[in-house]
């Protein structure tokens, strides 16, 4: 094979490394600071890297924060799926999808100050909260154990319903069973009847163990120490 046809592939591959650095290095930067006091010179001088080198993967700041925000939305998914897919009942799931996130906002506020920050979730219909907790939505709908409605509105129910949470959680005093008025109010919404609703927004609730090899371990230690 000619060597220049490896060229395009191992200039995708540095480009990558290069994105993962400048990621990881915001990462620990928020974890010790907050977004909010993220920096584009803490990032490059972390990095080191020149400002020219930034700003070929990131626009401002913000994009920057927006696309950290994807990677801790998406990690927060895969660790609520061990404990939200053995579930068979798709309001149960997203009972316990609610609860358990709005939990670990509650013991990590940077986790909620990333994803309000970003205005979680992002529009991206490609990120994980559309592609896994929009198709558990579609599928309620579909068997009639939701109230029927167009997927559109049932996912901006949820989102919506899930960023004004997470923002009263990291900026306002709220009552200590806060998650779970929230899940009831969106099994309400998604048409359970009341009495479905009082078992599925209160029942036991085992938090999931967060690995210590991933990035959701490395954003909250680094922020907790």
């Amino acid at each position: 094979m000619n060597a220049d046809d490896h060229r395009p592939r191992v200039a995708a591959e540095r480009r990558e490394r290069m994105r993962a650095r400048l990621l990881e290095c915001a990462l620990s930067l928020a974890a010790d600071k907050g977004p909010e006091r993220l920096s584009i010179d803490d990032v490059i001088a972390a990095a080191g890297v020149s400002r020219g080198t930034f700003y070929k993967y990131f626009d401002s700041p913000d994009s920057l924060v927006q696309a950290l925000a994807v990677e801790v939305t998406n990690a927060v998914i895969r660790t609520l799926h061990p404990s939200v897919e053995p579930l068979d009942d798709l309001a149960d799931r997203m009972a316990t999808g609610v609860r358990t996130t709005l939990r670990l906002v509650r013991g990590h506020p940077v986790l909620g100050a990333f994803m309000v920050r970003a205005g979680w979730p992002v529009s991206e219909r490609t990120q994980q909260f559309f592609v896994v907790v929009g198709a558990d939505l579609q599928e309620g709908i579909r068997q009639g154990r939701f109230a029927r409605m167009h997927g559109e509105v049932a996912i901006n129910l949820l989102a919506g319903l899930m960023v004004g949470a997470m923002r009263s959680i990291t900026h306002e005093r709220v009552p200590r069973d806060f998650p779970e008025q929230v899940a009831a109010t969106l099994l309400r919404a998604l048409g359970l009847p009341e009495q479905q609703v009082a078992l599925l927004a209160t029942r036991p609730l085992t938090m999931p163990v967060i690995d210590s090899q991933t990035l959701l371990w490395r954003l909250i230690k680094g922020r907790d120490a």
